[in-house]
């Protein structure tokens, strides 16, 4: 069911001195159903993160609408649930305390009980349930993440917006909030928008992934199927063929294709509907080896660039 619904979306800025104005973005359309995860993925200054804000309604769009659930989006709302790369906890405030302040902004009139069953759940779902009196500062960095992430998710947002969540942390912590992610998800059927720079990681979480073009003027180029199948884990998604022809495909995307788009997109491309293509089944699994799959396996994490 269609619960997200953007269209015709751009984001212009005036130059200065009457100059040029800089088109980041234009013609952006798509749409995200009840409880999928969709990743998008494009180099620095495409307007990822331009688009994460418009959808959370901390920026405005110069053209275009974005739906969800039947209602425009004109403003921030605790529908909507956002995460950034930094954690934006409060130093002053206990773990417990931060999650606490969201969780007093949905229900004003909640008792303490209540108060304390809702902050206890969402930090057991984190995995701490025993750091909730620790302050930022007593905290590394992948548990400040998970605090942020808690604090989303004890709103019972409609959607979810990722910005790059885990950008900022060692490759082992990582994966491990990526596995608490996928259970949350899978628990709570959360419908989630988040960028990543991490192709592996795209594959790993999301249902669908968007490519955007470079910019100026970037644009959906192509969504990309994720054919695994959903029940995916970071310990045996290598072992499925499909994964590593999705994954070439979009590394592909990354290193070369983006730009010959970004030059001359195909004749028949229409921004209005990006192509959805599924490289996972496109052609026949290749015969890979034992070996070349251990050691692509054990390859560093392909990233499309620094945070823009």
């Amino acid at each position: 069911m269609e619960f997200l619904k953007v269209e015709g979306l751009s984001k212009m800025f005036a130059a200065p001195r009457g100059g040029a104005a800089l088109t980041v973005f234009d013609e952006i359309n798509f749409s995200i159903d009840k409880g999928e995860f969709v990743c998008i993925v494009g180099h620095s200054g495409c307007g990822k993160s331009t688009i994460l804000n418009i959808l959370a309604g901390l920026d405005e769009a110069s053209t275009g609408i974005v739906i969800m659930d039947g209602r425009e989006v004109s403003g921030p709302s605790l529908d909507r649930g956002v995460v950034f790369q930094g954690h934006a906890l409060m130093p002053w405030l206990s773990a417990k305390k931060n999650v606490e302040f969201a969780v007093r902004s949905r229900w004003p009139d909640a008792d303490r009980a209540k108060i304390d069953e809702i902050c206890r759940r969402y930090l057991d779902l984190v995995g701490l349930g025993g750091a909730g009196d620790k302050k930022p500062a007593e905290l590394s960095g992948g548990m400040k993440q998970r605090v942020g992430i808690a604090r989303a998710f004890s709103i019972e947002p409609k959607m979810l917006l990722l910005d790059e969540p885990f950008g900022a942390l060692d490759a082992l912590t990582r994966g491990v909030i990526q596995d608490e992610l996928l259970k949350i998800c899978a628990a709570t059927r959360q419908t989630v928008f988040m960028i990543t720079h991490d192709v592996d990681e795209a594959i790993l979480l999301a249902d669908r992934i968007m490519l955007m073009s470079n910019g100026p003027c970037a644009r959906i180029a192509e969504v990309v199927v994720n054919t695994l199948p959903r029940n995916r884990s970071r310990d045996t998604i290598h072992k499925d063929p499909q994964y590593y022809l999705i994954r070439n495909h979009l590394v592909d995307f990354l290193v070369s294709r983006s730009k010959v788009f970004t030059a001359q997109p195909p004749a028949d491309y229409d921004p209005r509907r990006p192509p959805h293509v599924t490289p996972g089944v496109a052609v026949a699994a290749p015969d890979i080896p034992v070996s070349l799959m251990a050691a692509r396996a054990a390859a560093p994490p392909v990233a499309a660039g620094g945070r823009h």
